[in-house]
């Protein structure tokens, strides 16, 4: 079994580096307590794992093989991603005595919020459509090569955000100010708000 390890990990550190919508929300809520961070990318890696199940079941292909179910997933991630926006939007024009007290309701919907970032993004499924064929080996059984490359990119991000968590530490304590942190929540919103147009118009 001959599979292309250089060009798949190449690939997958591009994918793990850009920022997307899952580190929009890891870090925002690490920026409001570590727990948050852990919880929120907890539950960012579940929907990503969810998802490299379904790509190795050939679930995935089946969504985008049909124009109409893959249209409604797509339809469901623009409209959390927008409605994540438009939260945060609302949140950063608060007062900034709302904005300090202002902490994630539970950490069972911080973790929820993150599962359904991924899970809801199509992206992410059509990620693991494009990379993992890339890379694997005609002439070997497909199921072993899609479940090995899938939970390399599984691992990969799981490694990242083990990075990216403990170092929002540092931008929680600039963000003691309250007029610094709606100007994050703003960035957070608008880059969340992009995302979802870049989806709609994908």
């Amino acid at each position: 079994m001959h599979i292309a390890w250089g060009s798949f990990l190449l690939a997958l550190l591009v994918i793990v580096l850009v920022p997307g919508p899952d580190f929009v929300l890891v870090t925002r809520n690490a920026a409001s307590g570590r727990r948050y961070g852990w919880l929120a990318a907890a539950g960012v890696n579940c929907g990503l794992l969810m998802h490299a199940t379904a790509a190795t079941l050939g679930l995935s292909a089946l969504v985008a093989a049909v124009p109409a179910a893959l249209f409604v997933v797509k339809g469901l991630g623009v409209a959390y991603l927008a409605w994540m926006a438009l939260q945060m939007l609302r949140h950063a024009g608060s007062s900034p005595a709302e904005t300090v007290v202002e902490q994630p309701p539970s950490g069972r919907s911080v973790f929820l919020r993150g599962l359904l970032t991924d899970v809801l993004n199509p992206k992410v499924m059509l990620t693991f459509l494009t990379l993992l064929p890339q890379a694997m080996d005609p002439s070997a059984a497909p199921m072993p090569q899609a479940a090995l490359l899938s939970g390399v990119a599984v691992m990969a991000f799981a490694a990242w955000w083990l990075v990216v968590v403990p170092s929002v530490g540092r931008l929680a304590a600039f963000l003691a100010s309250p007029k610094r942190r709606a100007v994050f929540e703003r960035c957070c919103g608008g880059a969340l708000l992009a995302m979802a147009t870049s989806i709609a118009v994908g």
